[in-house]
């Protein structure tokens, strides 16, 4: 792609889910100037416990992008304590969610801000709730992923609530605006943080409507997946594990497309009318944060100005 794509201004959306997202996430909030970045997180992960309102993407985003996150486990806040743990064990209280102490006082006061300047919207207030269906019939999903640790097989997935939830309102509005520079779609989990989203009737019409370019990036390098279990979930759900699945599943709503340099094989493929682009998409650092957020943006620009000019030939 070349380098001296003229730069456009304007808002920024992402779709994100937990770790793999917020990484991206947070690239884009370092690049996009302050203000202009939203995100629309995946709220098919939420449920409630021990009387709390539990958010894990939307917490994991919280705390990455303020800087908080454990770089080590990946999730929760860095230096965490576990008193709470330790005395709710005691009194044979429930123990296979761990909320750290640190992390305990986000779910009581939910208002907090933590010095964000990043918007981040739930994808609705209304529950949507992802579950899965395994030979025990079917699970909720921190059932299946924290309690049996992603171990049963799946055979199908649901995301309950979907068809009569709400979509954000701001989110809305924002992919009308005619200003929106760019949205992209975070390399989350397709099936677990990004389709949970997509599955909003409004959410998915607006992205298809939106006059901004759509940008997604490959949650799969070399056949593998970056984090969790998507790559398990595609095979039992006889699937392609490859650099291009995530962008079949979001077909009619994509305009470009990022693999990473170990796929660029995949590039030339058909992939009904979306750009593919290569570039190195594995962000082990904050400066491969960056890089790929900038990578996306210049997609996109781009592809507006393609659009642009063909709009201008008479």
């Amino acid at each position: 792609m070349s380098r001296s794509v003229p730069h456009r201004e304007g808002p920024v959306l992402a779709l994100s889910g937990g770790i793999g997202g917020a990484k991206l996430v947070r690239g884009l909030s370092r690049v996009v100037p302050a203000g202009g970045l939203h995100v629309l997180a995946n709220t098919g992960d939420d449920f409630e416990h021990l009387g709390l309102a539990i958010c894990p993407d939307i917490d994991t985003l919280l705390y990455t992008l303020s800087g908080l996150s454990d770089p080590v486990r990946g999730w929760g806040r860095r230096d965490e304590t576990w008193n709470f743990m330790a005395a709710l064990a005691a009194v044979g209280g429930p123990t296979w969610f761990r909320l750290g102490d640190a992390d305990l006082a986000l779910h009581v006061e939910r208002t907090r801000r933590l010095g964000i300047v990043s918007t981040i919207w739930p994808a609705s207030d209304d529950p949507v709730r992802t579950r899965l269906h395994t030979r025990s019939g079917w699970l909720p999903f921190q059932d299946y992923f924290v309690a049996r640790r992603c171990e049963p097989v799946v055979d199908a997935i649901d995301y309950e609530g979907c068809i009569t939830a709400r979509a954000c309102r701001q989110a809305l509005e924002l992919l009308r605006d005619q200003t929106l520079r760019a949205v992209v779609i975070c390399p989350s989990n397709p099936l677990l943080s990004i389709e949970p989203i997509l599955a909003i009737p409004s959410l998915r019409e607006a992205l298809r409507n939106c006059a901004a370019p759509v940008i997604g990036v490959s949650p799969i390098i070399q056949g593998h997946a970056i984090k969790g279990p998507t790559a398990k979930l595609l095979r039992e759900l006889d699937r392609p594990v490859d650099a291009l699945e995530a962008a079949r599943r979001y077909q009619g709503l994509l305009d470009g497309y990022i693999l990473d340099t170990c796929d660029a094989a995949l590039a030339d493929e058909p992939a009904g009318g979306v750009r593919i682009e290569v570039a190195p998409i594995l962000m082990d650092s904050l400066e491969g944060q960056e890089r790929l957020a900038r990578e996306c943006l210049r997609c996109a620009d781009v592809l507006a100005g393609e659009s642009q000019r063909r709009v201008a030939v008479p």
